[in-house]
């Protein structure tokens, strides 16, 4: 056994590792690489020998034995935003808990261009990263995660829907990558399908849909699933185009319908669906400034159940995607691609992309269709 003495002047290695668990310095290796070719006692042996020794593997060391890196190039856009922290938050732990390093670069989602992109690309592969995770929120992003050269398993962060199809963002991909290529994202069709449900079971038949910021793949998906879905389920609806996610252009918009409806005699729709809950905060302050209460008068729906909409007022109605999920799958799939899993088990799949459900929480913002 190594003495104290020698712990604080020596770092642990692997063979002393090794003696005190009674094992070979292979064993250890498999142990440290999580290899399932070693038993469960065995196992925990080898690591109550680490923790009492104190033994800190060296990353370079199992590159070198290994040819990799244990790293991930995660590259992500829309990081301002609520859904990515959590998803990224996810994916770094579960690489984590797998022994792998994950190295994060982050770019303007509506700005970035080939040249950039590349550029963080070969950055990347300056750390010799074993793999790739690129979240692309917007049509610009997903043109140029799919250009993109790289040699390494990549998984493409997406929506189904937007100004680049699935089958056009596929064909996009040099040439042999397809095989080492995965796209998942979160069941944004389903979702707003589970919203048009509750809207109709409410008695509502006029709507008022504020879409999203067109270049971004969550606002076209959100926004063709609707209009798909109200035409049939014969729903009328009025869409409201926001250049961005913000709740003050919705607050905007939403005074000039009230005060145009005020001075015409158009009646008002009697629920308002946003494509998220930042323009369901500006919709809710319009409403109220106005005079209209909520539910009673208009009702209203959001989506993602950001944090406190439980606790407006009153709750919103709105829909909570997996962004967890969303980064667990993404993982998964990184270990699938690296021949260390079998990847998401995702139950459904759209376009090429496997997705991951979001759920809708049913709160006192929406109510029955007002009585005339």
């Amino acid at each position: 056994m190594v003495s104290g003495r020698n712990r604080a002047n020596k770092r642990p290695s692997m063979f002393e590792v090794a003696k005190l668990a009674g094992v070979s310095h292979q064993t250890v290796s498999r142990v440290i690489n999580n290899s399932p070719d070693v038993s469960d006692a065995t196992r925990a042996r080898v690591k109550a020998a680490i923790r009492e020794l104190g033994y800190r593997p060296s990353n370079s060391a199992r590159a070198l034995a290994s040819s990799r890196s244990r790293t991930i190039g995660l590259i992500a856009g829309g990081i301002k935003f609520f859904g990515p922290i959590s998803t990224i938050s996810s994916i770094e732990s579960i690489a984590r808990g797998h022994g792998l390093f994950m190295s994060v670069m982050m770019v303007h989602e509506a700005l970035c261009t080939q040249a950039e992109f590349d550029d963080l690309v070969d950055t990347f592969n300056e750390q010799n990263v074993d793999a790739f995770i690129f979240l692309t929120p917007t049509d610009v992003m997903l043109d140029v995660a799919c250009r993109s050269r790289v040699t390494q398993p990549r998984v493409i962060v997406t929506s189904t829907h937007g100004g680049i199809s699935m089958r056009e963002a596929r064909s996009l991909l040099p040439a042999g990558d397809l095989e080492r290529t995965a796209f998942v994202g979160i069941d944004q069709w389903g979702a707003m399908a589970d919203v048009m449900r509750l809207v109709k079971s409410a008695g509502h038949r006029r709507v008022l849909y504020l879409a999203g910021p067109h270049d971004w793949r969550d606002a076209a998906t959100r926004l063709a699933a609707w209009e798909t879905l109200s035409a049939a389920e014969s729903i009328q609806t009025q869409v409201m185009r926001c250049g961005t996610w913000e709740s003050g252009e919705a607050y905007a918009k939403m005074n000039r319908l009230i005060d145009t409806a005020g001075v015409t005699g158009a009646p008002l729709p009697t629920v308002v669906v946003a494509a998220n809950d930042a323009q369901s905060v500006g919709v809710a302050r319009a409403l109220q400034e106005h005079g209209l209460r909520i539910p009673q008068d208009v009702s209203l729906v959001g989506f993602d159940d950001m944090t406190a909409m439980d606790n407006m007022f009153p709750p919103l109605t709105t829909v909570r995607p997996d962004f967890e999920g969303l980064g667990t799958a993404a993982m998964r799939e990184v270990l699938r691609l690296l021949g260390e899993g079998q990847g998401a088990a995702l139950p459904n799949s759209q376009h090429g992309v496997g997705l991951v459900p979001a759920s809708v929480r049913d709160r006192i913002s929406l109510g029955p269709v007002p009585r005339v």
